[in-house]
């Protein structure tokens, strides 16, 4: 049974009430899985062989973990963090190849010695893509100028490192880009022209 636990005042004043409920819900949720991502880069660290994956990975954690402390403090607090988000930068070259080569159909794994490292590279990527998805709903939903900040500018950087742990994969061939025919790229190229301003608008 949840008792509620005597005001502390020292405690309070520490703790920031410039927050709509929507964004501290969304706001626990990001933070939640910020905590499951970097969980599951502890539980991963030891079954990785690869060591150029085991350095992408550190270097994200690492990341991720500053990331994850200057969230929960602008969460708390309403207020700037320590420090402004950092922005990450990879660490690979950006060549990616194009192309489909037939093989087997993925599936789920049966057992955990089917694990490898293109599928713990998979799980990471996933990681960063979710947390993109849910820090924009988040920011979105942010009515605390400081925590919507701190989140908006964390979005670029679950981008970064999603890109290159999908570069990581594409280089060993776990994950393909298909292209479109070059008539019908060029088509969706030329599809959009400029725009000039309408008449109606000022200068």
């Amino acid at each position: 049974m949840f008792t509620q636990q005597p005001n502390n005042e020292e405690n309070n004043q520490s703790l920031s009430t410039n927050h709509g409920a929507h964004e501290l819900l969304d706001g626990h949720e990001v933070l939640s899985g910020m905590i499951g991502a970097l969980n599951q880069c502890v539980l991963m660290r030891d079954q990785i062989q690869d060591p150029e994956l085991l350095a992408i990975l550190d270097r994200q954690y690492a990341f991720m973990l500053d990331e994850y402390n200057i969230t929960l403090e602008a969460y708390k607090t309403g207020h700037d963090p320590k420090h402004p988000t950092r922005s990450y930068n990879m660490q690979m070259s950006h060549d990616f190849k194009y192309g489909l080569t037939a093989g087997e159909p993925k599936k789920p794994i049966q057992s955990a010695t089917e694990s490898d490292d293109t599928i713990l590279a998979g799980s990471l990527l996933s990681m960063h893509k979710m947390g993109a998805v849910g820090k924009t709903g988040a920011a979105l939903e942010s009515t605390n100028p400081v925590l919507r900040r701190v989140l908006q500018d964390s979005v670029p950087n679950c981008v970064e490192m999603a890109y290159e742990v999908s570069l990581y994969l594409n280089k060993r061939g776990a994950y393909q880009v298909p292209q479109l025919a070059p008539a019908d790229m060029n088509m969706m190229l030329q599809a959009y022209g400029p725009a000039d301003k309408a008449k109606n608008m000022p200068s």
